[in-house]
């Protein structure tokens, strides 16, 4: 029996064995063998074996796969300031505090940008939100008041105004409290979607875009999953109309004096000259006023007196005399008297468009793009400035800072804490909208989670309801019930979701959520914009279109699409949880076509499609510049590297694998070209 070749000295030596590969195969088929005597003097042929070689490892240690929702360590790559001379300390601390004073004026113009975005929104939809209010006959059906309360929302950019909307409807008895909670549960809905629209301006980093967006829709998933659960249960039992009902009774609430306006003190000097708004117009328009439909929003006349009178006025017959005494008769006509309203314009408004006789839509869509361009513009600047000055220990002070957990025993007391300081900036700037989209580009460059900034967000929905408490109870005496009771099912609603997915740690489905959508969206970027139109206009739009043919037939359609979402939800668990129990067949989605389970063939369509309008764009971006050869995005430069034949050095671990079909021709396996590229091909052993 031959004995097992001695592989002791075998070394991973690969010249060696490249060097001698063109010899071996010029010699005879006895190559290789070596004839050898044994004890007993028998001739034994010892075939020796070539070692393998590889320069891959056998068995490859697991490399630790890195946490996409780490927080990233904002490094100071700047000179410490141990190092810096006396000139250097001064310049640095003019440089923080310059950039300190130009991060405040950023976000002045980002809190600015943010009203006058929601004046352009009022502008362009505003009447067509009222009139979404003017259909009573629907309003009975808590889906479609949910709808459009989430429309409205949308539409005008600002929970308070569809709020108030609803107040005055309730005030006037063209709507009962039953009948405004779903309204008021879409308002919080609608409103989720400024920060949504912020953080895709962060969508040219994959890495901030993912935890940005991620921090965004964390607040759609906690409205969206509290209305899944509230809404039936208040159709049910109205839990919230009782709820407030008796504290409004329990509590002798009186008039008092009008909420505080911290933040509009400082921003409404300067956005009262871009745009100001007459917002009782769609409000009218709710009320079913037919006169408001022809009226512009756009205010005109910021001073005005008006001027009561008593007239003797002709009626048509004594029936429509105020008063039985004074009403009376010449034979000709009947005469009462009545008081006159005389409203007299004193001062016009300073705004921009107030001698322009433009369309309210003209005006709105003018605003929306001026408003649009100079939010993208400060947030990026926002941006740019928090990471050059976040960085070395005043990074690792403030992560800490927001990030970290009390002591063992109390750390559960962090997320609560979290929610009365989101509840506190929230009643500071008087927006949960402005305190959440200032929050967001925060998340994106890793300063603050997205643990920590879901409490923040809640704070920011209970923030926002209190705000509303203190508006209704500088109500008129008329209103005052009506509105407080509005105001306090917004509180009621708010709590009720946080303890239905607060508390305990495994309800906390939201943060899940909204990491899975972040993780989709930044690598297809496209799906935002594709969630944003469907989950915030489309459906609504389609389930309040359906709620206008009736409500059999939005039972019709709805119920089947509910339970295969339903029947696909479970059966997605079934598949990560216990595949097992599952036919072979339904352990996965491969039995449907790549279209219905996967978003790969959808982003190859939307790329085609988008392709075209990107290569025109870079042509014509290339004519515009002047480009002297080519321009990269268009065709001739990648014919232009194709002409150039420019090589490419392989690793050598795979040159050493590869299979060249000219080392089986007798050509010499090393050879070094024009550029001096060393090319190395041989059949390695294994």
């Amino acid at each position: 029996m031959a004995p097992w070749p001695e592989l002791e000295n075998a070394q991973p030596n690969s010249d060696k064995y490249i060097e001698g590969a063109a010899g071996q195969q010029s010699t005879t088929p006895a190559k290789g063998k070596e004839t050898s005597k044994n004890d007993t003097d028998t001739p034994v042929t010892k075939i020796e074996l070539l070692p393998s070689y590889s320069t891959m490892a056998l068995i490859e240690e697991p490399t630790a796969v890195e946490d996409p929702w780490n927080l990233p360590e904002l490094q100071d790559t700047g000179i410490k300031w141990s190092e810096r001379d006396t000139k250097g300390k001064i310049l640095c601390v003019f440089q923080g505090i310059g950039k300190f004073i130009l991060l405040l004026v950023f976000l002045y113009f980002f809190v600015c940008s943010l009203d006058v975005l929601s004046s352009a929104f009022q502008l362009v939809g505003g009447k067509v939100a009222g009139q979404f209010f003017s259909n009573n006959s629907i309003m009975s059906n808590p889906v479609a008041g949910l709808v459009i309360g989430v429309l409205v929302t949308v539409l005008v950019q600002s929970s308070s105004t569809s709020s108030s909307i609803v107040v005055s409807m309730v005030a006037s008895s063209l709507l009962n409290v039953q009948a405004a909670v779903p309204i008021i549960m879409g308002a919080n809905i609608g409103t989720s979607i400024t920060n949504t629209i912020v953080a895709l301006m962060q969508a040219g980093d994959r890495s901030e875009f993912r935890r940005a967006f991620a921090g965004a829709t964390v607040h759609d998933f906690f409205n969206w999953l509290s209305v899944l659960v509230l809404l039936p249960l208040e159709a049910a039992t109205h839990y919230l109309e009782r709820l407030t009902n008796l504290v409004v009774e329990t509590f002798n609430f009186k008039n008092g004096e009008d909420a505080p306006e911290l933040l509009k003190v400082i921003t409404d000097p300067f956005t009262k000259l871009i745009i100001q708004l007459d917002k009782k117009v769609i409000n009218q328009i709710a009320m079913n006023d037919e006169t408001a439909k022809n009226k512009s929003m756009i205010k005109i006349w910021c001073k005005t007196f008006t001027n009561v009178t008593e007239r003797n006025v002709t009626v048509p017959s004594p029936d429509n005399c105020t008063s039985p005494s004074l009403c009376w008769t010449d034979g000709l006509h009947t005469w009462t008297i009545k008081n006159v309203t005389h409203q007299e314009n004193i001062a016009k408004c300073q705004h921009i468009f107030v001698n322009f006789n433009l369309p309210d839509v003209v005006v709105g869509t003018i605003l929306l793009v001026v408003s649009l361009l100079v939010l993208c513009s400060c947030l990026i600047l926002i941006v740019k400035l928090l990471g050059s000055v976040l960085r070395g220990q005043v990074a690792v002070v403030i992560k800490k800072t927001i990030n970290t957990d009390f002591p063992f025993p109390f750390a559960w007391v962090t997320g609560y804490l979290a929610i009365l300081v989101g509840a506190g900036m929230t009643f500071i700037v008087q927006s949960s909208s402005v305190f959440t989209s200032a929050m967001t580009p925060l998340i994106g460059i890793g300063v603050i989670s997205i643990e920590r900034a879901y409490p923040l967000t809640l704070g920011a929905n209970i923030g926002t309801t209190t705000t509303a408490i203190l508006a209704a109870l500088a109500s008129p005496g008329s209103t005052l019930k009506s509105s407080l009771q509005i105001a306090l099912c917004h509180f009621f609603f708010n709590i009720s979701g946080i303890l239905l997915w607060y508390p305990i740690p495994f309800t906390r489905l939201p943060i899940r959520l909204a990491k899975g959508l972040g993780s989709i969206s930044a690598e297809y970027r496209w799906f935002a914009v594709f969630y944003l139109v469907i989950f915030f206009f489309l459906i609504p739009l389609a389930v309040f279109g359906l709620s206008l043919v009736g409500w059999p037939v939005l039972v019709g359609v709805g119920a089947p699409i509910i339970f295969v979402v339903f029947l696909v939800v479970v059966l997605r668990l079934l598949q990560s949880h216990c595949p097992r129990v599952l036919p072979h067949k339904l352990q996965n989605w491969n039995f449907l076509p790549p279209w219905m389970h996967s978003l790969k063939p959808w982003d190859k369509l939307i790329s085609a499609s988008t392709s075209c309008c990107r290569r025109l764009c870079c042509r014509t971006c290339c004519l515009l510049c002047g480009c002297p050869k080519c321009c990269r995005c268009s065709k001739c430069c990648e014919d232009l590297q194709e002409e150039q034949g420019v090589p490419v050095k392989s690793p050598e671990a795979f040159a050493n694998m590869a299979m060249d079909k000219e080392a089986q021709d007798g050509v010499p396996k090393s050879e070094v070209d024009a550029s001096g590229t060393k090319t190395i091909s041989s059949i390695t052993a294994l």
